[in-house]
């Protein structure tokens, strides 16, 4: 039997991981990213450029920071509409506008492309394990004849309906991520400034109403100094949430719970931990409330 093959355009910190899981799993990955090098040590085989990618896989994968960067990958003049044949398939594993998302449906549907938006959830952690959230609009029999992409990747894999759908419930998704950070972050660093036993905090949260994913997953690393580098930045986090905000508001839904987030990842990139994980968040709040740091600065 032949070697499957999977185009990849984006390997950073999520696609660079999800490449390295494919390869692992014997699927040859036909790889670009604009980093010299990015490719080869993910163990994907090089392209020169994304047409090139869907030229040489008849499946392929992208994994970019939001619209402004998809379009260009995909009906770009070195594009992957330009270099893909009819009956391919893109998927859209990016975080991006669901309406811009639609575009590029109807857009690949003209060129015989079949078009897949799946947002992913799970951070850095899931992805190196393979144990991603996949939630994804589009047809749903394209979505089910590439299991076999999904299967090195994802622990589960859900089809939420029309072209646009997977990427409006990403966001849905990354809200609330980014408000449960944002308020755990602050609460810890109340909880220290307290005297608490914040490990305690923490076992007493995660067994009452408190608990959330942030208490639960992130901060029983971030106490002991651990910030889980790697994952999701505090510009990207933001970035989503402002992309929550557009499409709430195109709904017709009022945005009660926004501000939070906003400003706290907004103090995050304007005391310069925009470019590092989101969960950095904690140390910007602590920055302000006198340089309070929720892990014991004492130990290691």
């Amino acid at each position: 039997m032949a070697q499957q093959t999977v185009g990849f355009v984006g390997l950073g910190n999520m696609g660079g991981r999800m490449t390295s899981r494919l390869v692992d799993a014997g699927i040859e990955v036909i790889g670009f990213d604009p980093r010299p090098g990015a490719a080869q040590a993910v163990g994907a085989v090089p392209a020169a450029d994304p047409a090139e990618v869907a030229r040489r896989a008849r499946v392929v994968l992208l994994s970019l920071p939001d619209s402004h960067v998809v379009e260009p990958v995909v009906r770009g003049a070195d594009g992957l509409l330009a270099g893909a044949s009819a009956g391919a398939t893109i998927v859209d594993l990016s975080t991006a506008s669901p309406d811009s998302t639609a575009a590029l449906h109807a857009e690949a549907a003209a060129a015989g492309v079949r078009y897949l938006d799946a947002g992913i959830s799970g951070g850095a952690a899931a992805a190196e394990k393979g144990t991603l959230t996949i939630m994804a609009g589009g047809d749903a029999e394209a979505l089910a004849e590439i299991g076999w992409v999904f299967a090195p990747i994802a622990a589960q894999v859900h089809h939420m309906g029309a072209p646009g759908a997977g990427h409006t419930a990403k966001l849905l998704n990354n809200f609330l991520n980014a408000v449960s950070l944002a308020a755990t972050a602050e609460v810890m660093v109340a909880g220290r400034k307290a005297g608490l036993d914040l490990t305690q905090l923490l076992e007493v949260l995660n067994t009452s109403s408190g608990v959330n994913f942030a208490t639960l997953n992130r901060f029983p690393h971030i106490v002991r100094g651990d910030y889980l580098e790697g994952g999701l930045t505090g510009r990207l986090m933001t970035k989503d949430v402002a992309l929550y905000t557009d499409l709430v508001g195109r709904l017709g839904v009022p945005s009660l719970n926004a501000a939070g987030p906003l400003a706290s990842f907004g103090l995050a990139e304007n005391l310069g931990y925009g470019d590092q994980i989101s969960n950095r968040v904690v140390d910007a709040i602590g920055d302000v409330a006198g340089g309070v740091r929720v892990h014991d600065t004492t130990e290691g």
